[in-house]
């Protein structure tokens, strides 16, 4: 079980296999290059174990044949195992789940070291008695190596031990189960070979993409710390390579196997050939001890970098703990080189086959403020995919650049066009591709990033640009209504995901999203003012190269005031048009016959039914105008717009919709917590605590293994940040509005704001906020209810809104 009183590390101290692949998940390892599910290195893919590797950016594409279709579909694939090491007594059996009893079995992670330690005690069939203890580690600041550190002592016994360690290939992408009758083998010409004393290599290419990968192991083994010299035993396996290691010991001896791996792929920049690379790497790398010493030094950097002191209780500090941990292992300055997305699910298993969704809408804003040259290479994927794009746009018979829902290697849609129920058991045609919002997410985190950094280069070398090209796109998806005198999108799918049709209608998609719309004038209100932005010289390279004349922003301006937001019940802000005329569910009913209905569009479904009759919604939709913009952002969009927005707009809105959602995405907790902060703060805190259980607990039953999910985490850091402590970044100007709950004791974090390191230090309705010293830098504004100051470095500022109240 998990032990809950360690802030700075999560402990199992039991081995319990149906668990063993959420555990597997939140014991994963990795560097923002390359992460290491957290398997025990004996295992296979056995159904209890799920070892996977997985390396930022490598995908391949392949075709299946399912129930008479042909379904091409692009995963992240799961690379050769590196953790390969087994062992047996006296020529016996190799370590296994039937060949040992375990008396004792722990596994801790340590959440400020990024080290993964197993220890057990382990009785075999004669009776022999083994203590054991593993260390792993994939390094911080050396991307490419990692190391597994294995020690056995024998506790009343003496005899020969061999160890068996290497690297295997006969691995596939088979982690989620509903995906089973998809082709899950991406590498091919899979070979293996030894290249040196106690040196091997294993090299393979993806079948479609032909990224070559290489992994190289160099073992060591030492007995009471003594090296033993003389090299292992090679033994080759289909697609595997593996050396062998035989040695005596006496009854509390300590033997030791020294395990530290390098892996390249033809991706890597700076390199010839990835086979090369690997094996250079590995042999010249220094020990084990060496190794995670500076590993280490590189988690206490970011440690520094990602400071959130809070003084709750210690379950919460864990639970934020892990998700900045885990944030960093898929994200880190490793990332800063890579020209790679957010994957929705951590490089930490193959649910959604690994593609980048809009969920970098909830891991950027943490980012940003902390590690902005990270920020802009995440950005900068989508900027590279702007040409692929146009022509999604072109196709579509649009203007502009239209970006995938789901999106993996070139940029191009890659959401399946069916997918599996695995309730039902059936196929069903899947429209959440018609997600239009995708582009407005990314342009939101330009603009965010920009008016945190003051990256002048970013913006008019790249962001502006996908900028404009967004908001053209979703101008041309908008047509004027005369009748109306507004403009409407029409058939699109909106952020709830459950709605994809109107019962009476054949064609997919829905009409109007309020979501949409409303982001779409802020689009183009932005759009235009991104222009304003740049220098003159840049403004007019740009609007010449785009062909962007006066006519088509006029109609943006024009547009920005006459977009059409369906309204129902006395201002209620409707889902999309049409979506009061849908029946109410039996909300009691459902949960009474199915307990968890989170999943409802998959009971529906296999009730013969369907959402697209119900006024229910999966997940945040409506609200997430509450969760992107301020009231007073929104109010100005709103009134611009023409609409009214009576001061209990908010209030009733999020209680209208917080009725009729299942919550079936980890996301939808971090909109409400924040959605509810200034209004119920003991629900928000609930939600709050929702987010924080979310994979540590697995609320969704059966999800974790398959990935953790990497949004709802990195929004827990953001609902801290942005949300409770009112920390945000407007016209240029870092804006503080603290409503710190006093349940959580008080916050001191660090950030960084255009170029300035600062540390703010959050107790209830009080901000105290101080720059680093250093010189040659511009003073930050910053703001806290009607008062503003100018920050040189090295200065100190106290703001209170209760005072200001009084």
């Amino acid at each position: 079980m998990n032990d809950p009183l360690s802030p700075h590390r999560l402990v199992f101290t039991d081995f319990d296999p149906a668990d063993e692949k959420r555990r597997e998940a939140l014991c994963t390892l990795g560097n923002g290059y390359f992460a290491t599910r957290g398997s025990a290195p004996e295992a296979d893919d056995d159904g209890v174990h799920y070892p996977g590797t997985y390396v930022a950016g490598c995908y391949n594409r392949i075709t299946s044949t399912v129930s008479g279709r042909e379904l091409e579909h692009e995963s992240l694939v799961n690379m050769p195992n590196w953790l390969a090491l087994t062992f047996r007594i006296d020529g016996g059996p190799w370590l296994g789940p039937t060949v040992v009893e375990p008396l004792e079995h722990e596994q801790e992670i340590d959440l400020e070291r990024g080290i993964l330690v197993r220890r057990a005690r382990l009785r075999d069939g004669s009776g022999r008695t083994t203590r054991m203890v593993q260390r792993r580690f994939v390094h911080m600041s050396r991307p490419h190596l990692a190391g597994l550190e294995t020690t056995l002592v024998p506790e009343d016994w003496s005899g020969t031990i061999t160890f068996r360690c290497g690297l295997d290939g006969r691995v596939g992408n088979h982690g989620v189960e509903r995906y089973g009758e998809l082709n899950g083998r991406h590498l091919v010409d899979t070979h293996g070979s030894e290249v040196g004393e106690n040196l091997v290599v294993l090299h393979a290419r993806t079948s479609g993409s032909d990224i070559r990968v290489a992994e190289a192991a160099r073992s060591r083994l030492f007995r009471d710390e003594v090296p033993l010299a003389g090299g292992g035993r090679t033994v080759h396996d289909e697609q595997a390579v593996f050396q062998e290691f035989t040695v005596d010991s006496n009854r509390l001896d300590e033997v030791r196997l020294e395990k530290i791996v390098a892996l390249h792929t033809s991706r890597d920049s700076a390199i010839v050939e990835p086979v090369s690379e690997a094996v250079e790497a590995a042999r010249e790398a220094e020990g084990f001890d060496e190794l995670l010493s500076s590993h280490v030094a590189a988690w206490a950097r970011l440690g520094d970098t990602f400071h959130c002191g809070l003084s709750t209780s210690a379950a919460t500090r864990q639970a934020v703990r892990l998700h900045v941990f885990h944030l960093l292992q898929t994200v880190s300055p490793n990332t800063a080189d890579l020209d790679v997305g957010v994957p929705a699910r951590g490089l930490h298993g193959e649910a959604y086959r690994g593609h980048v969704f809009w969920d970098e809408l909830f891991v950027l804003p943490t980012l940003t403020l902390r590690m902005p040259r990270v920020a802009r290479a995440l950005l900068r994927y989508r900027c590279r995919r702007l040409p692929r794009a146009r022509r999604a746009a072109r196709r579509a018979g649009l203007s502009g650049a239209m970006f995938p829902w789901q999106s993996g290697s070139n940029g191009r849609e890659e959401s399946q066009s069916w997918h599996l129920n695995p309730r039902s058991g059936r196929w069903l045609a899947d429209h959440t591709h018609l997600q239009r919002h995708i582009g407005i997410a990314i342009a939101h985190n330009v603009w965010h990033y920009y008016q945190s950094t003051a990256d002048e280069e970013f913006l008019a070398e790249q962001g502006a640009e996908t900028i404009l090209e967004t908001t053209r796109f979703l101008a041309s998806l908008a047509t004027y209504e005369h009748g109306r005198d507004r403009y409407t999108i029409n058939g699109i799918v909106g952020p709830d995901e459950y709605h994809t049709g109107y019962p009476d209608r054949d064609s997919p998609g829905i009409d109007n999203n309020a979501y949409t719309n409303v982001m779409a004038a802020w689009l183009c209100r932005t759009a235009l003012r991104t222009l304003d932005e740049l220098d003159d010289r840049r403004r007019a390279e740009l609007t010449d190269q785009l062909d962007l004349d006066h006519s088509e922003t006029d109609r943006w301006k024009h547009l920005s005031r006459r977009m059409y937001v369906p309204f129902h019940d006395d201002g209620i802000i409707s889902q999309f048009e049409g979506y009061e005329r849908l029946a109410e569910l039996d909300w009691e009913d459902y949960r009474h016959r199915y307990g968890d209905i989170s999943r409802l569009d998959r009971i529906l479904e296999a009730e013969n039914d369907s959402p697209n009759h119900y006024r229910a919604s999966k997940q945040a939709d409506v609200l997430m105008l509450f969760y992107l913009l301020s009231a007073e952002e929104l109010e100005r969009l709103l009134t611009t717009l023409g609409y009214a927005m009576p001061r209990d707009t908010i209030p009733r809105n999020i209680d209208y919709y917080l009725r009729r959602t299942s919550h079936g995405s980890t996301l939808s907790a971090v909109v409400h917590a924040w959605v509810l902060a200034r209004a119920n703060r003991r629900q928000a805190l609930e939600f709050f605590d929702n987010v924080l259980a979310g994979d540590l607990h697995d609320v969704q039953r059966g999800t974790t293994a398959e990935g953790i999910h990497l949004a709802a985490m990195a929004g827990s850091i953001d609902l801290l940040q942005r949300c409770f402590a009112g920390i945000e970044v407007q016209d240029h100007t870092l804006v503080l509005n603290p409503l710190w709950p006093e349940e959580l004791g008080a916050l001191e974090l660090a950030i960084r704001f255009r170029g300035h390191p600062v540390d703010i230090t959050i107790t209830g309705r009080t901000a105290a906020v101080r720059t680093a010293p250093g010189s040659g830098k511009s003073p930050i504004r910053c703001a806290c209810g009607s008062r503003t100051v100018m920050l040189d470095p090295g200065e100190t500022t106290v703001f209170s809104l209760e005072h200001a109240e009084k």
